[in-house]
């Protein structure tokens, strides 16, 4: 008598469901009747966990494909992509140790402990190596082990750093992936085989700190990349060069706008005229933005008494970030890493009443935070900023409409700035936090109906509230559709508790206001970062530092050309005159090189007819006009900005 198979049923994605034999593997599944898997098919998720297309069915699950299109699928492909690097390096560096390798945004890296930096030549090799491996079409194979097991392992082959995770789990049982010749630990899932990668490039190396700790050894860090075809790649590459030509620190130092230098300290930036003109421009813009929305400016010392930071509670939660402190006629102070402290001691200066409320205090206050040298990067990451910041004072019952206030101040402020899309997310509740269940609740309902009053797409980030509060954060995406965190909006409970703030309300009792914080460009170092990159430092006229050049032809006309450029200032336009004795090819180049916006050449004819000839950034031709015809030309421009 023939043994009968047991049936179970999986149901598919689309909520079809199919009978397969118990025992099957989830590729198996995935393949049907036809018995052929779907080239775009790298893992799957069964009943929502993500696992490799071998894993064995037996029981009735839901069964959804996973392809390179998701997020999901493009960590399963990197991170199997990482996986070769890693057996390529030891195979071309026996010595080499392997510690972590994950997939990261449009990438990934591995870090290995090696007796010295990894030269081009040597990523040549290694990248050599790999393909090899890719083209041999090696099956990645799970296999379990018992934890100690799985140390002695390790051990006995010399992967001390892999002993070191082990030995820092609690897991029984762990997994490891063997691809021939190589296992490595992993929770997985992975891709079928190597051979799945269809286009691999390794793009740099670097140091990095073993655990981002620099009191451990240095490790070697090896970044790459890989997509299923070598156009992707190529695109993906190409992306690559634009972003280097954009580099604001490369842009920084060519258009003399801000330096980072190690005489002053590493993460301080020294701001140089033209930068610091428009950082002038971005400032005002947002004073007086403020101003018209109802909120008081104020100002505060760059250092407190660190008792504060006790009170405020970043003292207990926040302290590895803070400079040390510094003892002053006895009493520890404190460089200030965040601003609210003393917008609360402000409103604690008076009694407040509800009919007071909302109080908003905004200040472009000056922080320093103690960031690891290994993490800072030009504007991007710096030491000492200056925050967009603004603390709201408000009765429980005007949370949604101050959050909703501020939602739309901050799509006004960024769409402004040419920025049009972006990506919105609430912070929820993390780990280590303060204040009561019941208050992190009505905050984050607040912050998510608010959301939904104005329309705005959102997803959770579950766990990633900052210790006192939910928040709000928005990224906003670049030109080449890299997104940047620059805004938030917290809501606190905690330090109105902590400082024991009040207001009177309508029943004549004493109430806790909820303390608003929020930003909207982040900071304006990094905002300037972004800005930089965005536009390649080719400024919008409203934000160039120089938004005319004068361009006379011969020395002739250098009279007139300074009298066209009292003019435009007089217009209140930002100009300049170029009186080198080059020619005017040469200085058209140069102005085009420095981003100017508008260049006004004058020869013999444009000074005869008391004219211009405007040409615009990019070479664009506006033919000879006259000079207050010119001005309205870039007057025009400015309202357009700004409308």
């Amino acid at each position: 008598m023939p043994i009968e198979t047991q049936q179970i049923q999986i149901t598919l994605t689309d909520g079809t469901t199919r009978q397969v034999q118990s025992g099957c593997t989830v590729g198996e599944a995935l393949s049907g009747t036809t018995g052929r898997l779907g080239p775009d098919i790298l893992a799957a998720k069964v009943n929502g966990t993500p696992v490799d297309l071998s894993k064995a069915l037996t029981e009735p699950a839901t069964v959804e494909p996973i392809t390179f299109a998701s997020p999901e699928g493009k960590e399963v492909y990197r991170h199997s992509s990482t996986h070769i690097m890693a057996q390529a390096v030891k195979e071309v560096f026996p010595s080499a140790q392997v510690t972590i390798g994950p997939a990261i945004e449009e990438g990934f890296y591995y870090d290995f402990a090696f007796e010295r930096p990894f030269t081009p030549e040597d990523l040549a090799k290694i990248e050599a190596q790999a393909l090899e491996l890719i083209k041999a079409n090696r099956p990645f194979k799970r296999v379990e082990m018992r934890r100690w097991d799985a140390i002695n392992f390790f051990k006995h082959r010399g992967e001390l750093y892999k002993a070191e995770i082990l030995e820092s789990i609690e897991d029984e049982t762990v997994s490891l992936y063997d691809q021939g010749d190589f296992i490595d630990l992993c929770r997985g899932p992975h891709l079928p085989s190597t051979g799945r990668v269809g286009a691999f490039k390794l793009l740099s190396s670097a140091g990095a700190y073993w655990r981002g700790d620099e009191r451990n050894p240095m490790l070697q860090r090896i970044y790459g990349t890989s997509f299923p075809t070598q156009a992707e790649l190529d695109a993906h590459l190409a992306k690559l060069e634009e972003i280097k030509r954009r580099d604001h620190r490369k842009l920084g130092k060519e258009l003399d706008l801000i330096s980072l230098q190690d005489e002053i300290g590493p993460g301080l930036v020294l701001w140089h005229p033209k930068g610091a003109l428009v950082r002038l421009l971005i400032e005002n813009f947002w004073r007086e933005q403020h101003i018209k929305q109802g909120y008081e400016l104020v100002y505060s010392p760059h250092v407190a008494r660190l008792d504060l930071w006790k009170t405020s509670g970043h003292v207990d939660y926040y302290r590895e970030n803070m400079f040390a402190s510094m003892k002053v006629e006895a009493s520890e102070y404190q460089l200030k890493p965040m601003n609210c402290p003393f917008h609360i001691m402000i409103y604690k200066g008076h009694l407040r009443s509800y009919r007071d409320l909302p109080i908003r205090y905004g200040e472009l206050g000056t922080v320093y935070r103690y960031e690891r040298t290994g993490v800072l990067h030009g504007l991007l990451r710096v030491r000492g900023f200056t925050q967009d910041d603004a603390h709201l004072f408000c009765r429980p019952d005007q949370i949604e409409s101050e959050v909703s206030r501020v939602l739309d101040f901050t799509f006004f402020v960024l769409r402004t700035f040419g920025f049009s899309e972006f990506e919105v997310y609430v912070s929820t509740k993390p780990e280590k936090s303060v204040g009561a269940p019941e208050n992190w609740a009505l905050a984050t309902s607040a912050l998510e109906a608010a959301l939904k009053g104005r329309g705005v797409a959102y997803e959770i980030d579950p766990g990633e509230g900052v210790f006192y509060g939910p928040k709000i954060d928005i990224k906003i995406k670049d030109v080449l559709g890299r997104a940047w965190q620059c805004s938030t909006i917290q809501i606190d409970f905690n330090n109105p508790e902590r400082f024991g703030l009040a207001y009177t309300g309508e029943d004549g009792k004493a109430h806790q206001p909820i303390m608003i914080h929020r930003a909207l460009m982040g900071s304006i170092e990094r905002f300037f970062g972004i800005l930089v990159e965005h536009y390649a430092g080719a400024f919008p006229t409203w934000l160039a530092p120089v938004q005319a050049m004068v361009l006379p032809i011969s020395e002739h006309q250098h009279a007139y050309a300074v009298k066209v450029t009292e003019q435009l200032k007089e217009a209140g336009l930002r100009a300049d005159v170029d009186l080198r004795n080059e020619k005017a090819g040469y200085k058209i180049r140069e102005a085009e090189k420095a981003k100017i916006p508008y260049m006004l050449v004058v020869g013999a004819r444009e000074q005869q007819a008391e004219s211009v000839s405007i040409r615009k950034r990019g070479g664009e031709d506006k033919g000879s006009q006259p000079v207050l015809a010119a001005i309205d030309l870039i007057r025009a421009d400015l309202a357009q900005a700004l409308s």
